[in-house]
């Protein structure tokens, strides 16, 4: 698959590699289509919005709209189609601001309910997300979301504790406001958990070469290993696997090498559909793209 065919994770990449940083910007692509569930394909490579993201502030919507717009209309015209959102990233509004005169079928929108108490929402109320979700739709100006996902899923008896929240998904899903639901995964045993529930189309799992921000074990080589596996259960119990913390949350920023190894790794698992970036400079998108597009070309 070459670019544009599509992974979440951070990027804070500085500096970059030669390359990328002397390259003049490539002139827009066609994006390649790849299937996330049965009845929603997106690309292969997915722009993340979340980068350091709490209380309604994230690194993308820390640089001001015009940048930010900016970033977001340069990945789309890469052939990048899929925006990962949140409610507690802040995002959905200039999301909505920069692919504002683009066709709705042509971009994917993932974006994620937070049901913990925590700092990542000002607020402490958790509203249920038949509430929470049409506000969603009118800070992203559209009649229907792509995905939304359960976030930051730590609780490995998540199916029992969140029962009711399941429920409002399945019946925003079956009128039609949102096309598919599932969890954002920050536990193992939340994701092998979800591989053996019937509810729940998608699974974001954080994935990288080197375990840096995984769950798990104390040893990295085993955390790499652990995540894998539950990752692969839950893609052959039918779900979509999308990858975050490709980079490890800005952990290889100053290591091209590193990020290239953690973006081939990841690209050549056969049980990751879609993988999301946090992208702060038109440099870190090219960049990702080459990285993709040489980790996938056909051996010759």
């Amino acid at each position: 698959m070459g670019l544009t065919t599509a992974v979440a994770g951070t990027l804070a990449m500085s500096p970059l590699t030669e390359t990328a940083r002397s390259a003049s910007p490539p002139d827009p692509v066609e994006p390649v289509w790849v299937p996330l569930t049965k009845d929603i394909k997106t690309t292969r490579i997915g722009f993340g919005t979340g980068m350091r993201g709490r209380e309604r502030r994230s690194d993308l919507t820390r640089l001001g709209d015009a940048k930010a717009i900016e970033l977001i209309r340069f990945a789309y015209d890469q052939g990048i189609r899929l925006f990962d959102c949140a409610d507690s990233y802040g995002t959905h509004d200039v999301v909505s601001l920069a692919l504002r005169d683009k066709p709705r079928d042509s971009y994917v929108i993932v974006t994620k309910v937070l049901l913990r108490i925590g700092t990542m929402l000002p607020e402490l109320e958790r509203p249920d997300p038949g509430i929470t979700v049409r506000r969603f739709l009118r800070e992203l100006r559209t009649d229907y979301i792509d995905v939304v996902v359960i976030h930051c899923i730590t609780d490995d008896n998540w199916t029992q504790h969140y029962a009711a929240t399941m429920e409002s998904l399945e019946t925003l899903k079956r009128e039609g406001l949102i096309r598919a639901h599932g969890i954002s995964s920050h536990s193992g045993p939340g994701t092998e958990l979800a591989a053996q529930t019937e509810w729940g189309d998608v699974v974001l799992v954080r994935l990288n070469s080197e375990g840096f921000s995984m769950d798990g074990s104390h040893d990295l080589v085993e955390r790499v290993e652990e995540g894998v596996r539950v990752a692969k259960l839950a893609h052959d119990a039918g779900k979509g696997i999308i990858a975050m913390k490709i980079i490890g949350e800005g952990r290889m920023a100053d290591d091209p090498e590193m990020r290239k190894k953690s973006t081939t790794f990841v690209s050549q698992l056969d049980c990751v559909d879609n993988m999301i970036v946090g992208f702060t400079e038109m440099e870190h998108i090219t960049e990702f793209i080459a990285n993709v597009n040489a980790a996938e070309k056909p051996a010759s």
